[in-house]
């Protein structure tokens, strides 16, 4: 079993309070973690300047260089990781084991984080666009057409409070230390195995340790990260969202809300996307804030639904390391019965066909 230290600015460190990782079907602990409290990161968060100023001692072009070493390293090396190492093959396991999520998918979110780790430099060319990044680290410049510019970085380092869901989701932190900027991260407590990966990844490329801090904990530490950061991120469902609404200095991350709508300019036509909108309600076994959560068809829609039916229905359980698995375990005992109980309920309504029943 490893045991996973907290992260203060590049320094292990192991606290008296520890939580267990634990297998979601076998209940075996894979891991023991080490757990932050909130007066450690407020204390911590007193050095959050200096995240910047180490990282402007190299250039932008430099970080990037180094940042594709760190995607090499992440996808094929093996990585201090705790008190042990980490392979890739362990990781997809670990991943897997905690999260639920089958062992290839967990394979696919690593070549997407890859992916963006590869191509940073066009990323951050799109999110720019086109801006010459000296301006960035120097704060100020020219743009091409000769006006003068000035941008100033509201925050030395960004924290996020992250999810469990899927590996996936870390990629919209990825460009912050090519910013120039530190990270502050407080990983999901069945997914520590991502952002602790990546720093192991960013440090052995050369990227310092102290840019970094790592703090898992319980719902005080996530409040404490967001509170200490001056810009931070979190994810959650809509009532978190809520708590965070007008809130400049947190950007939320909610469910997804994402629909497919089939107007009466192609609803005639449904057969055409019928695969689409079935590969976008289930890939990445539906966990993705993308994925779609409802289809809205001006007609044709009991044909619609029924074909829907026909190839989501099914699709059956399958063990986490067999390659067709395509459902994600729940890794809390009780949620696939109260999930089922919320369908059987919505379908006592009038009007509601259960089209996958026959």
């Amino acid at each position: 079993m490893l045991n996973i230290p907290v992260i203060r600015w590049g320094q292990d460190y192991e606290s008296l309070e520890t939580e267990e990782v634990l297998h979601f079907y076998t209940g075996e602990s894979i891991a023991s973690v080490s757990q932050a409290n909130g007066g450690i990161i407020q204390r911590d968060m007193r050095e959050a300047h200096k995240a910047r100023d180490i990282l402007r001692q190299f250039s932008i072009d430099q970080i990037l260089e180094m940042i594709k070493k760190a995607a090499d390293l992440y996808v094929n090396g093996t990585l201090p990781f705790g008190d042990g190492t980490q392979s890739p093959a362990d990781f997809i396991v670990q991943q897997s084991a905690s999260t639920g999520l089958p062992e290839h998918m967990v394979e696919l979110n690593m070549t997407k984080n890859a992916f963006v780790l590869n191509n940073m430099n066009q990323i951050l060319d799109a999110l720019t666009r086109g801006l010459d990044l000296n301006i960035l680290s120097n704060g100020w410049g020219v743009e091409d057409r000769g006006v003068p510019i000035s941008y100033q970085p509201q925050s030395p380092v960004l924290g996020a409070v992250l999810p469990s869901n899927s590996p996936g989701v870390h990629t919209l932190w990825l460009p912050v230390i090519p910013l120039q900027l530190g990270l502050v991260l407080k990983p999901g407590p069945q997914e520590p195995w991502t952002p602790y990966r990546m720093y192991a990844a960013y440090s052995e490329a050369g990227i310092p340790k102290e840019v970094w801090s790592l703090y898992p904990g319980g719902a005080e530490a996530g409040a404490a990260v967001l509170s200490a950061c001056d810009r931070a991120m979190i994810f959650g469902g809509t009532a978190t969202v809520e708590q965070y609404k007008g809130n400049h200095r947190v950007q939320a991350h909610g469910p997804g809300f994402s629909k497919i709508l089939l107007f009466d300019d192609v609803v005639d036509d449904w057969e055409q996307y019928i695969d689409l909108i079935a590969e976008s309600i289930y890939i990445n076994s539906g966990r993705g804030c993308i994925n779609c959560s409802g289809v809205w068809a001006s007609r044709h829609t009991e044909e619609i639904a029924q074909a829907l039916a026909e190839r989501l229905g099914p699709i059956e359980v399958k063990p986490p390391e067999d390659p067709e698995a395509g459902l994600a375990a729940f890794t809390i005992p009780g949620i696939a019965t109260a999930v089922w109980g919320m369908i059987e309920d919505d379908l006592k309504e009038d009007g509601v066909t259960h089209s996958t029943a026959d």
